[in-house]
């Protein structure tokens, strides 16, 4: 008589499978998660690489100027209402990012808005703007990415009327060695790592929150009561800006040729003290922002 066998696994056998499941899967995963987070940077190197370009058309369409951080509120705008035109309309007094738009037609808002009480809180459309490592970042104030204003392009006014720092030519600086834009902190940058808060995309005045006034890149070594800082209405040392090193231990930081480095904070002059929050004297140094290749210091705001 032929002898039946069952065809069913026995308690034994199901869980060696179960537990060679999940050895490939403690293998896999943070495979899979590192390979995500090399992709976040690279497409993030891709944006900054398209946004440098985007820098490069508005300097050939304006007289090799680089284009302004943000213009002043009053007196350098023939039109009252300070409304600029932004590649899709007009827009009440633009962000660098909005600005490149009137040269590239790569537009930050699929409708600008002329509106002084949406001048903080619209939230960009255009994805070229957004780190895929801070997708949360989308606001016209507190984006992802920081402009190097302070040496390309500062607008804004000191009492006499006259720019800070504007305009500046970039046939002027060392392309390969000046800074562009960087993955952006904010005003958290002076606060202590364990001290920082969430970003807020409903825009709350915590300054120390990621991204807050991160559109504006302060450099590493800064004057207090002489240099501008990030948000010009809070000069002061604990409410600097800097990078932020949010690909691991790195930001991505493109140069004005258009080249894209990944940095730590260091490398790029910035002392970051043992807590995390960053400095602004030296051994910071403003070499890789200056334009010249010099530590030089931030042009003066009286």
């Amino acid at each position: 008589m032929q002898r039946q066998f069952s065809k069913a696994f026995t308690l034994l056998e199901l869980l060696v499978v179960v537990a060679i499941i999940a050895v490939l899967a403690g293998l896999i995963l943070p495979a899979l998660a590192r390979g995500k987070k090399l992709a976040r940077a690279a497409q993030c190197a891709s944006n900054e690489r398209q946004i440098a370009l985007a820098c490069q058309l508005y300097a050939d369409t304006h007289d090799g100027v680089s284009v302004p951080g943000r213009m002043a509120r009053f007196g350098v705008n023939s039109d009252p209402r300070n409304l600029y035109e932004v590649g899709n309309g007009q827009h009440f007094r633009p962000r660098w990012f909005v600005t490149l738009g009137s040269a590239s037609k790569v537009c930050a808002f699929n409708t600008p808005s002329t509106d002084p009480a949406e001048d903080n809180l619209k939230l960009v459309d255009n994805k070229l703007f957004l780190c895929p490592s801070a997708p949360e970042r989308v606001n016209n104030r507190d984006l992802g990415y920081g402009y190097n204003f302070t040496f390309l392009g500062n607008s804004r006014l000191r009492a006499s009327g006259s720019f800070i720092q504007f305009p500046v030519r970039v046939d002027t600086l060392a392309a390969s060695r000046t800074v562009l834009v960087a993955d952006s902190l904010g005003t958290a940058a002076g606060k202590p790592a364990a001290a920082r808060t969430p970003y807020d995309p409903d825009g709350s005045v915590d300054r120390s929150r990621l991204g807050y006034h991160a559109w504006a890149l302060d450099p590493p070594r800064l004057i207090p009561g002489v240099s501008d800082f990030c948000d010009d209405a809070n000069r002061v040392p604990q409410h600097r800006g800097g990078v932020d090193a949010r690909h691991d231990i790195y930001a991505n930081t493109v140069f004005l040729d258009g080249h894209v480095e990944k940095l730590k904070p260091e490398k790029l002059g910035y002392v970051v003290n043992p807590d995390g929050s960053f400095g602004v004297s030296a051994p910071a140094s403003n070499a890789q922002f200056s334009g010249t290749g010099q530590d030089s210091d931030p042009p003066p705001i009286l």
